[in-house]
């Protein structure tokens, strides 16, 4: 008994209630380990390994025109550094671009196997945002079906006040159950086309 009270008070996540960072990723942290634990999903990080291809890419360019410059000092290397210092650019509006239209703050892209295998992974997607100083906490989820096309899509806004006690605390079993009634509410609205 002692052993499971003492597993409890770690898993427990305190945190500085005044930081609206730390309010959101433990929110979302707390969403995506429902999203996997409770509904077996997996998750799925090719909307992140795109950004590491874009940012790697960035850094080779970044290399080589340390290197280059490095053998052929500056009066020799301008021609290279000038296209290498604009493709950097260009690279960092990429990303700018990539994060600002096809991320859109999403936290979480998890796929729902079919047991029997036959039919393709559903995909969910779950994001959120808190505007400063209001304290409230947008949490959108997105079920995509992959052979259908269609998208289903609930949103809710909640206070933060709802999901922490006064010391700070996560409660793990509200999240939980905001999710739950989240996924439910996904699973019987219509679908967008």
């Amino acid at each position: 008994m002692a052993k499971e009270e003492s597993n409890m008070e770690d898993k427990q996540i305190k945190i500085n209630k005044w930081d609206y960072l730390a309010l959101k990723n433990t929110l979302d942290d707390a969403v995506k380990e429902v999203l996997i634990t409770k509904y077996n999903h997996v998750e799925d990080f090719s909307l992140i390994d795109y950004r590491l291809l874009i940012c790697t890419f960035a850094v080779m360019v970044a290399g080589f025109a340390l290197g280059w410059d490095f053998f052929n000092p500056f009066p020799k290397s301008r021609f290279v550094l000038t296209v290498c210092v604009a493709l950097y650019f260009i690279t960092m509006g990429a990303i700018t671009l990539y994060t600002t239209y096809m991320e859109k703050g999403i936290f979480a892209v998890t796929l729902e196997r079919d047991e029997s295998g036959f039919n393709p992974d559903v995909v969910w997607e779950a994001s959120s945002y808190i505007k400063k100083h209001t304290g409230m906490y947008y949490l959108t989820m997105v079920r995509k079906d992959t052979v259908g096309g269609g998208v289903r899509e609930r949103e809710i806004s909640k206070s933060v006040a709802n999901y922490f006690d006064e010391e700070g605390t996560l409660c793990q079993d509200v999240v939980e159950n905001e999710v739950t009634k989240m996924r439910e509410a996904v699973l019987k609205s219509k679908k967008i086309e």
